[in-house]
């Protein structure tokens, strides 16, 4: 589901996770993230607590808006999301957030979410297309 532009701009870009709960909708930058090989998104939760109630509420539902703000390509990407908080994965963020702030703060879990759709929102041709 996700190729090689797709997998490039999440590597390269800024990620933001957006989730609704009671009608109040929430979006967060995150700087803790990675693609792993079977093309699951993973984000390290440091300041996640609104966006994991938001996750619970609506049955893992959650969307993400990658872009490269120098040429304009981006993609939204919704899917679900499942929560650990032991495993590999966590361990991995636990040393690369404490690592940034110096063992001050840690990585409390990973958020583990699974592509369910790819929409292109490049502008242009393709702007809305499903990939």
């Amino acid at each position: 589901m996700l190729n090689e532009s797709v997998i490039k701009v999440l590597n390269n870009g800024m990620w933001d996770l957006a989730t609704c709960a009671d009608g109040e909708p929430n979006v967060v930058p995150v700087a803790f993230k990675s693609v792993t090989d079977d093309g699951k998104l993973v984000v390290g939760d440091v300041f996640l607590e609104t966006t994991l109630n938001n996750i619970k509420a609506n049955d893992g539902k959650i969307a993400i808006s990658v872009y490269d703000a120098q040429n304009l390509e981006g993609y939204q990407i919704k899917g679900t999301a499942e929560y650990v908080t032991e495993g590999e994965l966590v361990n991995t963020f636990k040393a690369m957030v404490e690592k940034m702030f110096n063992g001050a703060v840690t990585a409390k879990g990973a958020l583990i979410i699974t592509p369910a759709k790819v929409i292109v929102t490049t502008p242009g041709a393709d702007n809305k297309k499903e990939i």
